[in-house]
């Protein structure tokens, strides 16, 4: 046993007492990036080079920040993302919902699909759709000042690469009208595909630490009934959608039934679906737009 991996085992014991989900693989990632290593190569680390700023990492998470903010770093689909203070931390969740996204873009007749992700955060669904998708453009929004400079940072981070120039930024609250979306208002009717994971929480719920003390408020509650932002997703995407467009929208597990009655046939929407995420907890909810 090596000094590191001592200290590991006292680690996963602090984080365990502290509550988090996750205490050894907690432990492990920040040992990690903190001594630079892959987490299967922690073992390597002789006992010389321990740093002792390990625990310093382990303190901060023991306090519930999140992992990401220590490392500053999500992983999301195939994606290494920059995260930080003011930016909502991309969940796994999500994944299931932008891979449905990208199955359906694939799956379209169309040279250059175009896609809208409404309420962009850290730019996770949009760089995943233009990583995956390689003809497609996509347009992402965000209203927040510090949550769209960690987009920027991130789509600038791959503008050498795969996503050049096809993942565009705009500033914006999808919540309000489309003409005060800029630039956006000009793709009305021609969008093959809207997606959003916006917030979904009702104002007042119980949250972990994780979540209430470190993610960015503007992404996390929606109202009384948490359906706020849902309710706006729908209103855009009708506006936006070319007829046979789909909307995809992340919502919480207890609201699948409520937020397919968002998507009514009298409102223009048809093939209205309720999926599941990985735990078979209901988690987004899909429709076409039918188009008049």
């Amino acid at each position: 046993m090596s000094l590191l991996l001592d200290e590991i085992a006292l680690a996963t014991a602090r984080l365990a007492e502290a509550g988090v989900d996750s205490p050894r693989a907690d432990a492990e990632l920040i040992a990690a990036h903190v001594h630079n290593v892959k987490r299967g190569e922690l073992h390597t680390v002789p006992d010389a080079e321990f740093d002792a700023r390990y625990w310093e990492g382990i303190a901060r998470r023991a306090n519930r920040e999140p992992l990401q903010h220590i490392t500053g770093q999500a992983f999301f689909r195939y994606l290494e993302l920059d995260v930080g203070p003011g930016v909502f931390v991309p969940r796994p969740e999500t994944e299931v919902m932008t891979g449905w996204v990208i199955d359906r873009l694939r799956e379209m007749d169309v040279a250059s699909p175009i896609a809208v992700d409404l309420g962009t955060g850290s730019g996770a669904i949009a760089l995943s759709i233009a990583q995956e998708v390689p003809r497609a453009t996509v347009h992402a929004v965000e209203a927040d000042p510090l949550a769209r400079g960690w987009a920027e940072r991130n789509i600038t981070g791959h503008v050498d690469s795969y996503t050049a120039g096809r993942v565009l930024l705009h500033a914006g609250d999808f919540t309000g009208d489309l003409a005060g979306l800029d630039g956006l208002e000009e793709l009305a009717g021609t969008v093959d595909v809207v997606v959003s994971n916006p917030p979904y929480i009702p104002v007042g719920s119980i949250v972990p630490p994780e979540v209430g003390e470190y993610d960015p408020p503007a992404a996390l509650w929606s109202g009384e009934d948490g359906m706020t932002a849902v309710r706006a997703v729908e209103r855009v995407a009708r506006r936006l959608l070319r007829p046979d467009g789909f909307v995809a929208v992340e919502h919480g597990a207890q609201q699948g039934a409520e937020v397919y009655w968002v998507f009514p046939e009298e409102s223009g929407w048809r093939d209205t679906r309720n999926h599941k995420d990985l735990a078979g907890r209901d988690r987004f909810v899909t429709a076409r737009s039918a188009g008049t």
